[in-house]
């Protein structure tokens, strides 16, 4: 790799000054949490070697967890592994602790930040091996008559990538708001409005423009009688990216669900809500029936490929089991 200089600006506003005055200079230029994602592409040759990089480790508050009143912020350079291990987030967001524990190995969790996780590009091995995909220029998508195994069943089109962090899907459940900082300042998007369909970018995976920065996450005040989980399932023991998971919250009165968020992974191009099973559930009393009911109805619509129908029968099950579980119903 060739050299860089690195900046270490000290507040928001100096590193998204520093970003913008590097490219106006003609410099590719790129900021940096954990890094990990960026190492990655830049090996893979998704983005140009960096002429500059804009370290944001010295802006403060940015890898803090902080509590005001009930709600609670995470900063976007908090570590996966410190939002795993924080015990108020697995006290008040267990389903978003569950999901961190997912990421990858200890190694990519001790490195990789949340806003990392959450912006991380696809895994498809076309788009990382150098085929002249959609995603990287070319005219077509090769999973769509190639090895689509991993690939998308729900919201595909013309790009059938699927969205591989673990950490965006439990956001989405939690209804979080994500704190975006650039050069007009800063804006909050919804995490359900944050990730961006193929059809409708082929460029990006969420609406971050070039020049700014996921800087913050906002949780909505927790509830004693809500809980949440996140379940996984891979296809080898660790190190990789879901086959299908489920994000899940419950609001229960007893045996009653008062209300639901369910958030499928792996089998789309972003975090895959799904309001049909939640309606399913809402104001009943919950049951093998009533989840199997759910289940179908969450994977209602899929359209699977060649080789990944599998996917929809597995997530089918896995929002069955994950609802019986979460409920105490099982």
């Amino acid at each position: 790799m060739k050299g860089f200089a690195n900046r270490s600006p000290a507040t928001l506003a100096e590193a998204v000054e520093l970003l913008g005055a590097a490219r106006a200079n003609g410099e590719i230029a790129y900021p940096a949490g954990g890094g990990s994602d960026l190492l990655g592409m830049v090996k893979d040759e998704l983005v140009a070697a960096p002429d500059t990089i804009v370290d944001l480790k010295r802006i403060p508050g940015l890898d803090e967890i902080r509590s005001s009143g009930n709600a609670t912020e995470i900063g976007g350079l908090v570590t996966v592994d410190a939002l795993a291990r924080s015990e108020e987030i697995r006290t008040r967001y267990p389903v978003l602790a569950e999901a961190a524990a997912a990421v990858g190995t200890p190694q990519i969790r001790n490195t990789g930040t949340i806003a990392g996780n959450v912006c991380q590009r696809p895994w498809c091995w076309y788009f990382r091996q150098g085929f002249s995909c959609l995603k990287r220029g070319g005219d077509r998508c090769y999973s769509v008559i190639g090895e689509n195994q991993q690939h998308a069943i729900f919201g595909g089109g013309p790009s059938f990538i699927v969205h591989p962090s673990d950490t965006a899907n439990a956001l989405v459940a939690l209804d979080a708001e994500f704190r975006v900082a650039g050069p007009s300042g800063e804006r909050a998007v919804a995490a359900s409005e944050f990730f961006v369909l193929p059809r409708d970018s082929l460029q990006r995976e969420n609406v971050l423009e070039a020049d700014e920065l996921l800087v913050g996450i906002a949780l909505p005040a927790s509830r004693a009688d809500q809980s949440g989980a996140y379940r996984k399932i891979m296809d080898r023991e660790a190190w990789t990216h879901a086959v299908v998971s489920v994000a899940l919250t419950l609001d229960m009165d007893g045996d009653v669900c008062r209300d639901a968020r369910i958030v499928l992974g792996g089998v789309a191009p972003i975090p895959w809500r799904v309001p049909a099973a939640e309606q399913t559930l809402r104001g009943e009393r919950i049951t093998a029936e009533l989840a199997q009911r759910a289940a179908d109805a969450a994977l209602e619509g899929a359209q699977p490929l060649a080789k990944n129908g599998y996917k929809v029968t597995m997530a089918r099950a896995l929002v069955r089991r994950s609802v019986l579980a979460l409920s105490g119903a099982a």
